[in-house]
């Protein structure tokens, strides 16, 4: 029987914030249809946006770099042309301009994400177009209240289509804010020799990467976890073989008339050994129980008999 605290673990996805129907529906499609199931979907890559350098020190070598920025806004300029960008100028009083540049937008919701004057934290991929600075689409236009919640090392996670990255990254979090603290099943001395964090902590490190080798299989968090993987999965396996085993067999007996029209019907004599095996080397039916067999011939009801004549082998099994 699972364990009362684990519940919350195997409850379905949608019962976390902000997962509708749909979303869960995706979710399962990529992780599986349990909470715990986001807790094995691990990131496979992370987003810095450490850095936050002045608009006076950037130059054409910061290209395709993450840049966090402390900006103000002075001014919108709206296309003539709803196929041209839509670009917002601001600066941030160090003598540098940028332009953030959003295609397909909606004037009135940039008006009230960027009002004039306002204070924004931008985050986003900086990029020259004719020697300005820009950012196009940036990935988190927050005010200075908001910015404390936005993560500096951002993990990246494979996703499906339709579901968006920022949906699923707030789904593990809540799947991460279930995850109980459980007392240590592994030995002292075998953690410590492995340089191994507890569980829960593994589990938190895998998901909030600070560096990018903190991604690789080989770190100790991943490793942890990779070993419980294993174990669990071992020790499901010997369970299983143990209530096989305990179950009682079914008797079969017999008073030897198949065994002895089997014997008359071969094409040969059969040698004393094989006499011997007939009639001796049947099971005792009252101790026969299951078992879980794993390959080759050993503890299969019955006998092989063998024997080449004439260059042909013969073979016959008895019941």
């Amino acid at each position: 029987m699972r364990p009362e605290i684990l519940f919350p673990l195997f409850a379905p996805v949608s019962s976390l914030n902000g997962v509708g129907p749909q979303t869960a529906k995706l979710i399962t499609h990529l992780a599986g249809p349990n909470v715990v199931d986001l807790l094995w979907h691990l990131p496979g890559d992370l987003i810095d946006r450490r850095f936050q350098p002045k608009l006076a020190e950037l130059t054409e070598a910061n290209d395709g770099q993450i840049v966090t920025l402390t900006l103000k806004v002075w001014g919108h300029e709206a296309p003539a042309s709803k196929r041209l960008p839509y670009r917002v100028r601001c600066t941030d009083g160090s003598g540098g301009e940028i332009t953030l540049i959003f295609f397909h937008a909606r004037p009135d919701y940039l008006l009230r994400t960027l009002p004039e004057g306002a204070i924004r934290i931008v985050s986003g991929k900086l990029e020259h177009f004719r020697g300005d600075l820009q950012i196009t689409h940036p990935d988190y236009i927050l005010s200075q209240q908001e910015f404390e919640a936005m993560p500096q090392v951002e993990p990246v996670y494979g996703l499906t289509a339709g579901l968006a990255a920022r949906t699923l990254y707030k789904a593990i979090g809540g799947a991460l804010a279930r995850a109980p603290a459980l007392p240590e099943w592994q030995d002292g001395p075998w953690l410590r020799q492995n340089n191994w964090s507890g569980w829960r902590e593994s589990l938190m490190t895998a998901h909030r990467p600070v560096s990018a080798g903190e991604l690789s299989d080989t770190h100790p968090a991943r490793m942890r976890l990779a070993y419980d993987e294993l174990l669990a999965n071992q020790l499901a396996l010997m369970l299983s073989r143990l209530r096989m085993r305990r179950q009682a067999g079914r008797s079969i007996t017999g008073d030897g008339r198949l065994r002895d029209r089997l014997i008359a019907a071969l094409p040969f004599r059969l040698t004393p050994s094989q006499r011997h095996t007939s009639c001796h080397g049947r099971p005792d039916p009252a101790r026969h129980t299951a078992s879980v067999m794993h390959g080759g011939a050993a503890g299969r009801p019955g006998f092989i008999l063998q024997r080449v004549s004439g260059g042909r082998s013969h073979s016959a099994r008895c019941a």
